[in-house]
């Protein structure tokens, strides 16, 4: 099983419709592919690492390093890994005020606290970059 992690900023702005739209896309063809991961976006810049079957990594990957939405697209970690670092995990979005954030299923304020995802066990190579970034855009 493949894990790849990039980076990339955004073409332009992108306000919560644009990003819902997005996750609504992905959530179905990532499942479709069997693939799992996380995606973070902050004031323009992303992060995402997506996890699963190595063709289906690649292909998924190649789509996004040519899409006109994104510029400065790069790899930042690529590695073999027998477990899923986000195992389970779908992609959402909800512009919701941060008590009826804290009440919906899978919400996490990661951007925001200082808290790990949550994953158990030690820290993940990819996770060391969703923390990263996280730590650059607090």
């Amino acid at each position: 099983m493949l894990s790849l992690t990039y980076l990339s900023s955004s073409a332009r702005p992108w306000d919560p419709a644009d990003l819902e739209s997005l996750l609504r896309r992905s959530r179905a063809a990532n499942e479709a592919a069997g693939l799992t991961g996380a995606l973070l976006y902050w004031d323009g810049n992303f992060v995402q690492t997506l996890e699963g079957p190595a063709p289906a990594v690649r292909q998924t990957f190649g789509r996004i390093s040519v899409d006109p939405r994104h510029r400065g697209v790069f790899i930042v970690l690529r590695e073999e890994v027998e477990v899923r670092a986000f195992e389970g995990w779908s992609m959402g979005f909800r512009e919701v005020d941060g008590d009826t954030a804290a009440g919906l299923p899978g919400f996490t304020d990661y951007l925001r606290t200082g808290r790990r995802l949550g994953l158990g066990g030690d820290e993940s190579n990819a996770e060391v970059f969703h923390r990263v970034f996280r730590d650059a855009v607090r």
